[in-house]
């Protein structure tokens, strides 16, 4: 996958019309596009056409749903830390996939540092992630794994600063 500097490049820049039509999208993905253009200050054409472009680049990556946890049943989140010995290509490989496959992982970043891997679980409760924990130490040979359980959620978004972009 290239890098963010690599995928900055080929984007078009972004200007103030762009960063507000993806504001409201980051808000409210079922807007509709008269609804957006009106936000942004321009008529629907050309915001269907800026949009059109922010997708095509790549920008916009996809539009989802937000779930409300509680209601999922799935209001306990783990923050869970790995630490291995092994770091060798094949290994890693094998072992991203697995974990990849756990739907209980809503998170999983490769870390520096003295934590090798850094997951965000959600789960019912601790029997349900006890069971995502026996899943990770049956798949692979892990030197530590720690796990901290959220107690309150303060601040929680999907939406990206959109000021950094070129």
């Amino acid at each position: 996958m290239p890098g963010l500097s690599s995928l900055a490049q080929n984007l078009t820049p972004l200007d103030g019309f762009d960063r507000k039509i993806l504001e409201c999208l980051q808000e409210d993905a079922t807007l509709s596009v008269a609804e957006v253009a009106q936000r942004a200050g321009l008529s629907p054409s050309p915001c269907w056409r800026r949009i059109r472009r922010l997708e095509e680049e790549g920008v916009i990556r996809r539009r989802v749903a937000l779930l409300d946890p509680a209601k999922m049943r799935v209001g306990v989140t783990v923050f869970v830390t790995i630490r291995t010995n092994r770091h060798s290509m094949d290994w890693a490989e094998r072992f991203c996939r697995a974990v990849s496959a756990i739907p209980e992982v809503l998170e999983f970043h490769r870390m520096s540092g003295s934590v090798d891997y850094l997951l965000r679980v959600v789960v019912p409760d601790i029997a349900a992630y006890d069971g995502v924990y026996k899943r990770l130490i049956e798949m692979a040979d892990l030197f530590d794994v720690s796990s901290s359980f959220s107690m309150e959620q303060i601040k929680y978004t999907t939406a990206l600063p959109t000021g950094y972009a070129p």
